[in-house]
């Protein structure tokens, strides 16, 4: 069924592009990275071929889930200005072929982790896989204000397969890992719900800025990035580390927190488009988290 009209779906005919939107790459691109970091922090070595199918099954699993998501999603997308060029709301696509395209991008994904690399890492993966797809996207999304929060460990489990991948185990590095992302996410998206509030409210998604209000999401997002801080650097504290990771740590975790001050104090409610602290607050989370993970990797190999 397509969520356009025929007309539009005939002047916009699909091809690879329109699936591989479906993936949401900018998405997966953190997705693999962190999956990638978390498999060469990891204490020991697996082949290069394994490693490289290891992240291949983490991007497959990652775009799979994000495919049924935007299949579940397809109607508020339509809705929401933000996502409404996507593949299914502009009618490139018909909601079965998304489905059934993630469908087997996600089955895939699983047996050849299972098959190639471990069972353990596997369930992991199909965990992530069902924790977004299910969990986040059909039941909490729509639901409850603390979508964000709860649903947080759905981008957290990449590191943890990837170290688990390498090393056939689950040890408290991986798990701290795992805490960091789930702790990181709920400033990074509340900070991008608050200047697109409106496009939430008009389809009727519950988020934080929407059900709670401006102020109240501010402080929320000032307390996690407070929480962050230390947090961060528990890998170092743990002897899971070196000081390559334990100061980028410190001044990276910081500079967010400085950037959550000036969100998480602001007092008046404002347009959408005035919101620069949360804008530059967004853009920082994502250069935050890729160079946290590359500083891990980077502290793997050398030594101060």
């Amino acid at each position: 069924m397509s969520v356009t009209s025929p007309s539009s779906a005939q002047q916009l005919p699909a091809d690879w592009r329109d699936l591989f939107a479906l993936t949401k790459p900018r998405v997966m691109s953190l997705v693999i990275f962190t999956g990638l970091c978390g498999l060469l922090a990891a204490p020991e070595r697996i082949h290069p071929v394994l490693a490289f199918t290891a992240i291949l099954c983490i991007a497959m699993g990652a775009g799979g889930a994000a495919a049924l998501n935007q299949w579940w999603e397809a109607d508020l997308d339509a809705g929401m200005k933000r996502t409404a060029n996507r593949p299914l709301p502009q009618g490139r696509l018909d909601r079965t072929t998304a489905r059934d395209f993630g469908g087997v991008l996600c089955a895939a994904s699983v047996f050849l982790m299972g098959f190639a690399i471990s069972w353990l890492a596997a369930a992991i993966l199909a965990l992530s896989i069902a924790y977004y797809a299910v969990v986040y996207t059909m039941w909490l999304k729509p639901r409850t204000p603390q979508n964000i929060v709860i649903g947080g460990g759905a981008g957290a489990f990449p590191p943890l397969i990837g170290w688990v991948a390498a090393t056939g185990h689950i040890t408290l590095m991986p798990v701290v890992l795992f805490a960091i992302i789930f702790m990181w996410t709920p400033p990074h998206f509340w900070a991008l719900a608050l200047f697109v509030k409106s496009d939430y409210a008009k389809v009727g998604i519950p988020m934080m800025p929407v059900v709670a209000g401006e102020k109240s999401t501010r402080r929320q997002i000032l307390a996690y990035a407070v929480l962050l801080l230390p947090l961060s650097v528990v890998p170092w504290w743990i002897g899971g580390t070196h000081g390559v990771y334990g100061i980028s740590a410190i001044v990276l975790s910081t500079l967010f927190l400085a950037l959550s001050v000036r969100v998480g104090l602001r007092e008046k409610d404002g347009p959408e488009d005035t919101m620069k602290p949360e804008k530059q607050l967004f853009a920082y989370s994502v250069i935050y988290l890729f160079a946290l993970f590359a500083a891990l990797v980077v502290d793997r190999f050398v030594v101060i």
